[in-house]
């Protein structure tokens, strides 16, 4: 399945409807996870935001939609809650309840793209303060229904979306067989928060490591290690590079095997050597990893993604994976203790995310293919680098956000093109016969 943007969705023409959930007051009061504070903590803003996109299979009225849709958030405890700003400045989480409400019709302008549209209704609708953060959507075309889900970052994941359409899904089936939908209820991401706010603190040598990571990159979190432009905000730019096939896929998994290595660990190889060749560094990168422990968490829907940092000095399969492995060991402690001395994450311009997402290996599953389902992003500006490589059945692509400078545009597009080459390169020198007298490597598509 894809990682796409708004601004690139491909949607058919046709009338947009959003549902209008009814809530009620504040409640009770929730805690608070460290990335959610840091998330909401930065205020109303357009493109806080993620979705997910797919085509239903069969003819269906919006009122089964919207029934199948008020089961989901039954079934999940973080779409009944909201944030309000705090008297000290920040933000205080609370239960709502949600009920039954009305469809409204967003109309389309004269001239005005599906997606602009779409995105101004999510912009509106999914910001860190609404009550609730989260919108349906539906297109209706004669050609039949596409379904938009979206939520602000604070109340899910990219996991979290494949729970959520795989549930709609499972509730419409339900509707269409004349029964009442009746999901049950799913751990609630605030029972996760609350267990992580009780765990023992980080040891001493997981606090040295992440003080000398810090330390290394100029007392902040890892930043591109080329220069970007100025150290401002700046429209986005977005390149999607179609990395493998099926069948490069699999000679560069068997290639990895055959290191002892995971795919992951094989792809830190290219990438440390990317970077070591261009900017004469290590590569050191803000590193996402789940934070679902057990199993218990699996079909549940929050924010289970917490940052750690991801070091490879050496271009060598066994040093990259023992990077992952720290990366991996860095982040399964609770940060707001580990980087209390920085009074939270100290964030610059110029910070350097690299996020994996191996849909094949997620107990949750959808028909991507079938329903012609996406990941969607936001449109948003930025001052650094985010890379996200999703594999799944269909092979691997990444998808690169960084600033739209001259600068960026040179030294971010060279790193991908030289990354995407070297990667390509890999996997088929270890699938010699393969006839590969086709298009040039490391094509960008730029949105």
């Amino acid at each position: 399945m894809r990682l796409t943007n708004v601004t690139h969705l491909r949607l058919p023409f046709g009338r947009l409807w959003g549902y209008d959930v009814s809530t009620s007051a504040l409640g009770r009061r929730l805690p608070v996870s460290f990335d959610q504070r840091l998330h909401v903590g930065a205020g109303d803003r357009p493109g806080s935001w993620m979705a997910l996109s797919f085509r239903l299979p069969a003819p269906t009225s919006r009122d089964s939609i919207a029934d199948a849709w008020l089961a989901v958030i039954a079934r999940h405890g973080t779409l009944r809650t909201a944030f309000a700003p705090g008297a000290e400045g920040d933000p205080e989480l609370h239960a709502i309840e949600i009920g039954s409400g009305h469809w409204v019709e967003h109309e389309v302008g004269s001239g005005q793209a599906v997606n602009d549209a779409l995105r101004e209704v999510l912009d509106a609708a999914c910001a860190p303060f609404r009550r609730p953060s989260h919108r349906l959507c539906v297109l209706e075309t004669a050609a039949g229904l596409t379904v938009v889900i979206a939520a602000d970052h604070a109340h899910v994941d990219m996991w979290s979306m494949l729970v959520i359409a795989r549930d709609l899904l499972s509730a419409l089936d339900e509707v269409r067989s004349g029964a009442t939908p009746m999901l049950t209820t799913a751990p609630a991401f605030v029972e996760h928060t609350q267990a992580l706010l009780d765990r023992d603190a980080a040891p001493d040598h997981v606090r040295q490591r992440w003080e000398d990571i810090i330390a290394d990159s100029g007392g902040v979190m890892p930043r591109f290690p080329l220069p970007l432009g100025p150290a401002e905000l700046h429209r986005e730019r977005v390149e999607v590079r179609d990395v493998f096939d099926v069948d490069d896929a699999a000679a560069f998994a068997a290639q990895a095997r055959g290191d002892g290595v995971s795919t992951l660990a094989r792809a830190v190889v290219s990438m440390t050597a990317v970077t070591l060749e261009l900017a004469d560094a290590p590569l050191r990168a803000v590193f996402p990893v789940h934070s679902r422990f057990q199993d218990d968490w699996h079909d549940s829907v929050g924010w289970f993604i917490t940052n750690s940092v991801l070091e490879s000095e050496v271009a060598e399969p066994h040093a990259a994976a023992a990077a992952v492995r720290e990366a991996v060991q860095l982040g399964a402690w609770p940060l707001a203790d580990v980087l209390a001395p920085w009074g939270g994450m100290p964030v610059a311009p110029g910070m350097f995310a690299i996020s994996w997402l191996d849909l094949r290996r997620l107990p949750v599953r959808i028909d991507s293919v079938g329903l012609d389902a996406h990941y969607v992003s936001a449109a948003t500006d930025t001052d650094g680098v985010m890379l996200w490589f999703i594999l799944d059945e269909s092979g691997l692509h990444l998808r690169c956000r960084y600033p739209d400078t001259s600068e960026a545009r040179a030294n971010v597009g060279g790193w991908l093109d030289l990354l995407v080459a070297r990667l390509q390169a890999d996997a088929r020198s270890s699938a010699p016969g393969r006839g590969y007298q086709t298009a040039p490597v490391g094509l960008p598509q730029h949105f």
